[in-house]
């Protein structure tokens, strides 16, 4: 399935309910964009729109941040596919909930695919001074 949404960022809420209402609940989700596209912002409205109290922030240095109990993010803006593998990360993919993951490429969602993990990409696209959100599922 592919969807195609456009928001400002007062858009955002409605964004990620919609977001919310065509993924599955456990799936990996892959947020893909330019520098200051608005992936980490995505993942703050999604943790808000989840009921998650905590501040979100870029798991830039971290590599992984969990919000709640059903919320992870990962960033692998400078870890490649085989750190995280090594790093046991690939085991983390399997708690329930979304995982949120800025800079994963296609290799790693067809690695996650070939495990069955159910994935998903968010591309993010700016649009005259807006966002263009474009959902990609595996159903």
């Amino acid at each position: 399935m592919i969807k195609t949404l456009d928001a400002a960022l007062d858009g955002l809420a409605g964004v990620a309910q919609e977001i919310k209402s065509c993924l599955p609940e456990n799936a990996v989700i892959f947020l893909r964009g330019d520098l200051a596209a608005g992936k980490t912002t995505l993942a703050k409205a999604l943790a808000k729109s989840l009921g998650c109290e905590e501040a979100v922030t870029s798991p830039t240095f971290s590599i992984q941040q969990i919000y709640g109990d059903k919320l992870y993010h990962y960033d692998l803006y400078q870890c490649p596919n085989e750190k995280f593998i090594a790093m046991g990360l690939l085991e983390s993919l399997e708690e329930p909930g979304w995982h949120l993951i800025e800079w994963g490429d296609e290799d790693l969602r067809n690695i996650l695919k070939s495990y069955g993990f159910n994935t998903a990409v968010i591309e993010i696209s700016e649009i005259d001074g807006a966002r263009r959100y474009r959902i990609e599922t595996d159903a």
